[in-house]
């Protein structure tokens, strides 16, 4: 359950929140079940450089999430449980669009998934290789991938929904995202546990299994603890009957796969602590994952120029055969020394390797003799990073307490890099379903940062506190910039108080956004059409309108109260974020002259072209509304209840003219059209209500989650043609669970979706449901493959 009502919402932002406190907070694991919720005393560590900030003192809606509440459903990718427990946050579940189906972006408070930033301890988590691209939401996105980490090594999350990059520097606009790991090694927390459910369609069949154990190290010097999920999900498949063209001879059949696909999962965490001094302790967590699994793309009729029928008689789907490998480690050491500073070192290094590779398929200018299964190629994502992180809190004479004075410098180095295909992959029109990657197209390519940032908090008085924020980054590839932050927060009373943060941030454009270069098919006007997405480098991209990107930046406003009477509490925040130079993929560029230009170019099998582009400012406006009630009946139970609602609508305030030099090339073009203007304005649920109850007797629990998805809009024709635009209502998705636990053991059984609600079909004729084939949007926010049914055995020691 979301158990943001039961402690107070949280902190303004202050870096790396892995000192004293990020420590304290893994020897105390948070349980949000065991305190009612005028009891807020655990120390939040996301936001702030003081030891001693509690929820019930935060400057900033944070929402925790408890490893409790992470088991609450049977759904087992942490993006997924996170947007069920978290009404702000959307993880859309696209079925194919090359990789993004296994490595699915989460965005917070209806923005870019790389306008939140994720962190491990407090530490930078490094991006995914992988950049979301044709109709997924988040499209254009490189964001840091949630479902690496192992759920079974999370203590609890600390979701902050506040712009943040004065404390924490790029990515941080829409908010933070800080996964606490799990440490120490007491008696009761250790845990193995195992969870396997299907679809009631009868597919989708999936187990997974989660171990989390922790050794002491030296006596009570330190610890040490392994977490580990192994785990695999079958494809579930919602496609409709191919109607398209009665002499085919897969004619009623269903062609094409849409639904969940088929992951195996391998991840383990390592996360060590020890005393090396009585004022010094060394710490470290190490983790690797792997994920396979198998992406669709378009089906291929019989009679296509895409297919060879001495090869697939029949036609074929091809599928992408998708492998993403994510490695990462952190270590530092931390302490305090004999006058009271606080300071942290810590090295940083993480890498996401991904690959995507077409099997199922033919390239059509092989001939009979083609292949049907090849290396596209490789992608890369590094990140090194090296942080001094040092805080004091000092006596200020005029001033009642102690100002917390935090200040530190980081060094980042982030590097992607694009690795070439086998030739046949990428010969003539490429490979089906995904063309590898070009000579061209591959090359390494880096850049630096070195920031600097000071902080200060302070409790003014018994009823006003506050705190200040400034950091300044250079980057080697766009320049300098410098977002400030200013948080206050006034209690009234005992039970009420107001809060509020102004600030600004930025968004560095990713490497890959820059540098990316790829061949796609996508469905225009009901047509497969290639398309390819250029560098901004690349001349051709110059001579279609693509400038030198630079960096997003933020204006951030929130204000909120919060009110506890009793066993109640209330919170409401409401926000504005407005950011210009927003980074988004161009429109999908086609037409005659476009294509008579690429030709000339030399791409000959090219119909159109894509770059990314500075073009927009936008304008997010939201409010984020929760309660919860405690209710303890003695010997009949324990009965909590939450409420939580998000609403947010971004609006397009401007866009940018078109460069002059599409008009010296004889080009008129609309670089930002009607399609892409729809995935930011109404591409995510406009609202979210999350309605949770937990009652609790003796050995047993039930728990209930209500969710509701608003409505989203999916614009379809790229000439503004509204006729089949679509609008999909709103949806209810009811999930029940039972527990009973005896002698350490725990026995769940539980079902998702209960009701087997689907999201609205297509319009018959809209492209996206190509020919009827494809009937669910990609968009859906909870996916279309339906009740799922899951039980759940774990064991405690």
């Amino acid at each position: 359950m979301l158990h943001l009502p039961f402690r107070r919402l949280a902190l303004p932002v202050l870096i790396a929140a892995a000192l004293a406190p990020a420590a304290h907070a893994q020897d105390t694991p948070s349980d949000a079940q065991a305190k009612p919720p005028t009891n807020l005393e655990s120390v939040v560590v996301t936001g702030t450089r003081s030891v001693n900030r509690s929820q019930e003192s935060s400057l900033s809606p944070i929402d925790i999430v408890t490893a409790k509440d992470l088991q609450s459903v049977g759904d087992t990718q942490l993006g997924a449980v996170l947007s069920r427990l978290v009404p702000s946050l959307n993880f859309p579940r696209a079925p194919g669009n090359d990789g993004s189906g296994i490595v699915r972006p989460a965005a917070l408070r209806g923005l870019s998934p790389d306008e939140t930033l994720v962190l491990v301890n407090g530490k930078r988590w490094h991006t995914t290789a992988l950049l979301n691209l044709q109709g997924a939401l988040g499209r254009g996105s490189a964001p840091a991938d949630l479902n690496s980490i192992p759920i079974s090594a999370v203590d609890h999350i600390e979701v902050l929904r506040d712009g943040a990059s004065a404390q924490y520097g790029s990515d941080a606009i829409a908010g933070v995202i800080n996964i606490v790991l799990k440490g120490a090694a007491k008696e009761g927390s250790n845990s193995a546990s195992i969870t396997a459910g299907r679809y009631s369609a009868g597919d989708g069949k999936q187990w997974q299994g989660e171990a989390s154990i922790g050794v002491p190290l030296g006596g009570d010097k330190g610890w040490a603890r392994l977490s580990v999920v192994q785990g695999h999900a079958d494809a579930t498949n919602r496609g409709g009957r191919d109607f398209r063209d009665p002499s085919s001879p897969v004619y009623g059949q269903r062609t094409q796969r849409i639904g969940e696909p088929d992951i195996s999962n391998h991840q383990a965490l390592l996360n060590v602590q020890y005393a090396v001094t009585s004022n010094a302790d060394f710490y470290a967590f190490a983790s690797t994952s792997s994920r396979e699994g198998t992406s669709p793309a378009l089906f291929r009729t019989y009679n296509s120029a895409r297919n060879i029928r001495s090869i697939y008689p029949n036609g074929f789907l091809p599928l992408n055969d998708v492998r993403s490998i994510d490695s990462a480690l952190v270590a530092g050491v931390r302490g305090t020394t004999a006058s009271g500073w606080r300071w942290d070192v810590s090295g940083n290094y993480g890498r996401d390797h991904v690959s995507i590779d077409p099997i199922h398929t033919l390239n059509v200018d092989l001939g009979a003799t083609s292949p049907t299964r090849f290396n596209a190629g490789r992608l890369i994502a590094t990140q090194k990073a090296f942080d001094v992180n040092i805080a004091k809190d000092l006596a200020v004479g005029w001033l009642q307490n102690p100002v917390t004075l935090a200040f530190g410098v980081e060094y980042l180095y982030q590097r992607y890099g694009i690795e070439a295909g086998d030739p046949s992959s990428y010969f003539g029109t490429g490979s089906q379903g995904f063309p590898g990657f070009t000579p061209g197209d591959s090359g390494y390519h880096a850049r630096h940062d070195v920031a600097e940032y000071i902080s200060l908090e302070n409790q003014i008085t018994d009823k006003l506190s506050g705190s200040l924020a400034v950091r300044h980054e250079d980057y080697t590839d766009f320049g300098n910039t410098t977002s400030g932050t200013l948080s206050a927060r006034y209690d009234f009373t005992d039970t009420f108080a107001l809060r509020g943060t102004a600030g600004t941030g930025f968004r560095a454009p990713s490497l890959a956004q820059q540098f990316y270069t790829t061949t796609s098919t996508n469905v225009i006007g009901g047509v497969p059409t290639q398309i390819r997405n250029f560098a901004v480098s690349d001349p051709v991209a110059r001579a279609l309108g693509a400038e030198p990107l630079k960096a997003e930046k933020s204006h951030n406003y929130t204000l909120g109260a919060t009110y506890l009477p009793g066993n109640w509490t209330f919170s409401l925040d409401v926000y504005q974020i407005t950011i210009g130079n927003r980074i988004v993929p161009s429109e999908n560029l086609v037409g005659d002259d476009v294509r008579a230009y690429l030709t000339s170019q030399g791409y000959t099998n090219i119909q159109g072209g894509s770059y990314f582009t500075n073009a927009l400012k936008t304008r997010t406006r939201g409010v984020d509304f929760s309660s919860g009630y405690r209710l303890d009946l003695g010997n009949a139970g324990l009965l909590q209840l939450t409420a939580a609602y998000n609403r947010n609508h971004t609006s397009i305030l401007s866009v940018a003219p078109n460069p002059p030099q599409l008009a010296q090339n004889g080009l008129e073009l609309v670089r930002v059209g009607h399609i892409a203007q729809g995935y930011i304005t109404e591409g995510a649920p406009r609202d979210k209500i999350a309605l949770g109850g937990d009652y609790t007797l003796g050995a047993w629990n039930f728990h209930s989650a209500l969710t509701r998805y608003g409505q989203f809009r999916q614009n379809q024709d790229p000439i503004s043609n509204s006729g089949y635009d679509q609008v999909f209502p709103a949806r209810w998705l009811l999930d029940l669970s039972a527990s009973f636990a005896t002698a350490g053991w725990t026995f769940t059984a539980g079902v998702d979706n209960l009701t087997n609600v689907y999201p609205q079909k297509y319009k018959a004729g809209s492209d996206g449901a190509v020919g009827g084939t494809w009937p669910y949007p990609d968009y859906s926010p909870f996916g279309y493959s339906g009740r799922y049914l899951y039980t759940r055995v774990a064991y405690r020691w």
